[in-house]
């Protein structure tokens, strides 16, 4: 009796051992909705200064990077009183303003435009013109921030080119100073280097086009 049962358990076991080995087989190595998963991931690559410029900086910056002297060491261009061809393009991102004449890059300055809010700048984007109306200095008490050498590029005067900021007591506010190139930081006007400012408002004439984008 107990031979006669053992028999069919012995063949029952071999088949479902079968029947497993096989199901195992048939598996796919990895589940799909591992595989999906893998397949949705997104590699998302963060955009620097560097590559929101429209032209590389030249070999000639100044490094490090002075916020009292000219970004290039090289003589600023020589500029007559018409215009001149000349072109200012200001790249907000980049962090730089550009002189071009006939769209050849002639002269490269470190710049912070307006700080981002919300994927926008202080700065307006757009094209403009240099006014007429330029100075040594300026303080705005509602700020308690002030610049030296200002020219406007906005017909309300609103919107400036200046030097790096300073304080209510005159003095450059070094702190500002150091994101100069690096970082957009104003409330919406140009930061140049202290000679950069001082250069352009001597010297770049009424009339100039100015081109704003934020690359």
């Amino acid at each position: 009796m107990k031979n006669s049962l053992l028999k069919p358990l012995t063949a029952f076991c071999i088949l479902l051992i079968c029947a497993i080995s096989l199901a195992r087989v048939s598996m796919p190595a990895t589940s799909p909705s591992v595989e999906t998963t893998q397949e949705d991931k997104k590699v998302v690559v963060k955009k620097t200064p560097t590559d929101s410029r429209p032209y590389a900086d030249p070999s000639d910056m100044r490094e490090p990077a002075d916020w009292r002297k000219s970004s290039q060491i090289k003589p600023y261009p020589k500029v007559k009183h018409a215009a001149d061809g000349l072109t200012i393009r200001v790249s907000l991102k980049g962090n730089r303003v550009y002189l071009l004449r006939a769209g050849h890059v002639v002269y490269t300055m470190r710049a912070s435009g307006g700080a981002f809010k919300k994927g926008r700048s202080s700065t307006p984007t757009g094209t403009f013109r240099i006014q007429t109306s330029r100075g040594r200095s300026f303080y705005n008490p509602k700020l308690n921030e002030g610049a030296n050498y200002w020219t406007s590029f906005d017909k309300t005067d609103n919107f400036l080119f200046h030097s790096v900021p300073t304080k209510g007591n005159g003095k450059y506010n070094r702190k500002e100073a150091r994101k100069l190139g690096v970082k957009a930081a104003s409330h919406g006007c140009i930061r140049l280097s202290v000679a950069d400012a001082r250069w352009l408002m001597k010297n770049i004439p009424a009339g100039t086009e100015v081109i704003i984008k934020n690359n």
